[in-house]
């Protein structure tokens, strides 16, 4: 048997949050690292850009001295699919940027079951590469740990504070909860998204289908996990073609967003406190009684013929699943809107609604749930915290990169609605939570209209995690943690999709303890219990 949890009465002072929201539309600003020119501390405010056409040439971002800036192509690569028309609206980025930083960018993806594999492995190569998607729930502690990202704000690091230099629209549009959140030692390893903070999971399923087999009311009143049982057996006798729940490793009843769990920095380094209680005593996943009757539960649903029988091996990311047509619910972290957001991504609006199942809360892992950051082997880094500055300031340029080029992949219904254009189908990324500021996006006209708003009364609602602002330094066990992380690889996708009994987490928890485990929990509680002292 697995050791149950303990509970302490320690009682401690939360992190306070005061998100501010507001939108300053700003360009870049700073001073070059190594001998380069010294702009303008302070930036002006700017409106959006117009599309720029072959013919046009736009200003060059105020208080930066375009040519004593030598050219720069910069790689660009996020988690996700990759759109046909990248290449399209790459050139169409590179007209309009040049001007302002004379740099270029390198779009690039990586495809969802592919980053967590291949971008360590990029890491450890050293392949080069400048601005990176990178979250505490795709390994980031650890890729810091091996060197993969630079520090973006230690005046004494090897790129010095980009974040001072280059960043000034970032520090004066994002809430300082996300940069306080995502630190590691001190210092930002990422620039995290402007979007939503606190946090809820649960599912999202097809109206269309439900309104067929007349589960609506059933789905209406779902409060669990255990609740989805008849619904989705429902599905598979009325629609044996459907698969009634597609789960992957990573996107499961155990994934960050559902479980009330909080890795402080890591979800593949085991140690956690719930977020949901107020102990702060650091314990494994498995002693945590909820993991385990989720790993029972989903075992259950798996010999039901419920879950599709690869979700241990698939590749293939839920976004695509659905895609498909013949998946009837995925897992999901969910926010105001994500139904609607989701299924314009995978172009089917208006077809999809999302469930919640569980508590709001708010954690570090929310904080650092999505960043851009700087690759070590960048060999310009100043350039790439300006292009992540722009991105969270230049309305024209953060959603040409979103949503393509205005008359081809959308068409505006008025100043902040659009919608699909002529070929939406071909430049349709899904992932504007992954890039820059969120709150200069624009609104489908399938969405509520008052999206932004309803994301602000959102992020007041969590119940705050008692490790919130806590991120864990893994530097001094990097060794036993790199084996927790390949222990996880090993055990984790076949035991939280139901594919392998549940009793098979005793030898993973066992394996884990014979390599460190005990130390790791012993040093994520001494910076825990150091945090939250100097916090008194």
């Amino acid at each position: 048997m697995l050791r149950k949890s303990t509970k302490s009465g320690k009682s401690i002072l939360l992190l306070a949050l005061v998100l501010v929201m507001s939108v300053v539309l700003a360009a870049c600003g700073g001073s070059k690292n190594e001998g380069s020119p010294s702009p303008s501390a302070s930036p002006s405010a700017a409106s959006e850009s117009p599309a720029a056409s072959a013919s046009e040439s736009p200003a060059a971002s105020e208080g930066i001295d375009v040519s004593k800036l030598e050219p720069y192509e910069i790689k660009l690569i996020w988690e996700g699919p990759t759109p046909k028309d990248i290449g399209v609206v790459e050139a169409k980025i590179n007209e309009y940027l040049k001007p302002k930083i004379n740099a270029t960018v390198k779009l690039s993806t990586l495809d969802w079951g592919q980053y967590n594999d291949k971008l360590p492995l990029m890491i450890a190569s050293r392949e080069p590469m400048d601005v990176v998607f990178t979250a505490q729930w795709n390994g980031h502690a650890n890729n810091v740990a091996k060197g993969g990202f630079l520090a973006l704000n230690d005046p004494n690091g090897p790129a010095g504070n980009l974040l001072e230099q280059y960043g000034k629209d970032i520090l004066a549009t994002l809430d300082p909860a996300f940069l306080e959140g995502a630190k590691i030692n001190g210092f930002n390893y990422g620039v995290p998204t402007n979007k939503e903070l606190a946090a809820v999971g649960g599912v999202l399923y097809r109206v269309d289908i439900a309104e067929e087999l007349g589960l609506t009311e059933q789905l209406n009143n779902v409060k669990t996990v255990a609740d989805l049982e008849p619904i989705l057996l429902a599905v598979k006798e009325k629609r044996p073609d459907i698969t009634p729940l597609f789960l992957r490793d990573g996107e499961n009843f155990n994934a960050h967003y559902l479980s009330q769990q909080d890795y402080m920095g890591d979800v593949d380094i085991d140690g956690i406190v719930r977020k949901d209680k107020p102990d702060t005593k650091v314990i494994s996943r498995f002693e945590d009684p909820d993991y385990m009757a989720q790993l029972e539960l989903t075992r259950k649903f798996f010999q039901a013929g419920l879950i599709n029988k690869d979700a241990a091996t698939t590749t293939l990311g839920v976004q695509d699943a659905m895609k498909k047509g013949n998946v009837f619910m995925v897992t999901s972290s969910l926010k105001p809107g994500k139904d609607d957001e989701f299924a314009i991504a995978i172009g089917m609006p208006g077809k999809l609604k999302q469930i919640e199942i569980g508590p709001r809360t708010v954690s570090t892992g929310e904080t650092a749930g999505a960043m851009l950051g700087i690759s070590s082997t960048s060999k310009d880094p100043a350039r790439a915290m300006m292009l992540i500055n722009l991105l969270h300031s230049d309305k024209y340029l953060n959603n040409l990169l979103n949503f393509g080029i205005e008359g081809e992949h959308y068409e505006k219904v008025s100043d902040n609605i659009i919608k699909p254009g002529p070929k939406f189908n071909d430049y349709n990324p899904g992932v504007a939570w992954e890039l820059g500021n969120q709150f200069l996006n624009y609104i489908w006209d399938t969405e509520d209209p008052q999206k932004w708003e309803k994301y602000q009364e959102f992020n007041k609602t969590g119940q705050k995690s008692p490790a919130l602002g806590f991120t864990f330094n893994v530097e001094p066990v990097k060794s036993q943690a790199a084996i927790l992380v390949n222990l996880k690889k090993q055990y984790a996708p076949a035991l939280e999709t139901g594919s392998i009994d549940p009793s098979k987490a005793q030898e993973w928890y066992d394996k884990e303890k014979a390599n460190g485990l005990d130390k790791v929990l012993a040093e994520k509680q001494k910076q825990l219990d150091e945090f939250l002292a100097s916090k008194k």
